[in-house]
């Protein structure tokens, strides 16, 4: 096969077969650095607003405080699970905290 256009592919026989899968750019973006401890952090639950995601994130917090002293836990919650979180919300929970813990809760 020889590649005559990005999403289209000649066989030999002449015929252009489609490529569904398409290009995707994304830029990079590096991950922050791991604290090494969570004991006295300022913890940020964000729930999505899925079915589940409030009973896992409350359960998780529950889990976590039996085991780590936070310097306290605030919980967020964004307007649809389909949507980013408002840039509002965002700015808040960095301002607000050292750790953010959300999850989908399908």
């Amino acid at each position: 096969m020889n590649s005559n256009h990005s999403n289209y592919f000649q066989l030999q026989t002449g015929q252009l077969v489609y490529d569904p899968r398409g290009q995707v750019e994304a830029e990079s973006i590096p991950l922050a650095p791991r604290v090494s401890t969570l004991s006295g952090l300022r913890v940020g639950v964000l729930d999505n607003t899925k079915w589940n995601a409030n009973k896992l994130l409350r359960q998780t917090v529950s889990l976590l405080e039996d085991e780590i002293a936070f310097a306290h836990v605030r919980f967020y919650k964004k307007d649809s699970f389909s949507r980013n979180a408002a840039p509002e919300l965002i700015e808040r929970i960095v301002t607000e905290n050292d750790v953010v813990i959300t999850a989908i809760g399908d």
